[in-house]
């Protein structure tokens, strides 16, 4: 792949067309059936700020993340406390790894210059390394049981306890 080259990230737009390209993705797990819970709310509530973005090949949807905007009053990761960006289910079909989908889509977070926080599935952890993201002090009443990886912006940095 050419590094030079860039994918269009687009919000996706809340419908069931979107909800039958999500089908495709599927992972049969707890954030996968969230993940479509929340886009049939959104549909429901007629949602036009929708938290997901995606990248298309031609009319295909290959590549998705949700991103949401969480505000300062609940940051217990970051100093100074401030809103950031926690993003979900970041997927790319099989088909269309190692092509810089997944890292266009991360760095489509990162360009809002705020930071960033996610879970990490297991072996994923050098992706998220890759990208800039750092794994934080284990803290068991706030993490519980995730695995979570960060993104610090110029003069960020983790928040103590």
């Amino acid at each position: 792949m050419n590094t030079k080259e860039k994918y269009a990230v687009k919000r996706l737009v809340v419908n069931y067309k979107t909800l039958e390209e999500f089908k495709q993705f599927k992972e049969y797990g707890i954030q996968e059936l969230s993940m479509l819970e929340d886009l049939q709310d959104n549909i429901i509530e007629n949602d036009s700020e929708s938290p997901f973005y995606g990248i298309y090949f031609g009319d295909k949807l290959v590549a998705r993340m949700s991103l949401y905007r969480i505000e300062a009053a609940y940051d217990r990761y970051f100093s100074p406390p401030q809103d950031y960006f926690e993003l979900w289910k970041l997927e790319v079909l099989p088909q269309f790894h190692g092509k810089g989908y997944g890292r266009a889509l991360v760095q489509f977070a990162q360009s809002f210059n705020l930071p960033v926080k996610t879970n990490g599935r297991q072996q994923s952890s050098g992706f998220w390394e890759k990208m800039g993201f750092e794994a934080v002090t284990y803290n068991e009443e706030r993490d519980r049981g995730e695995n979570p990886y960060v993104y610090f912006p110029k003069g960020v940095t983790e928040q103590t306890h």
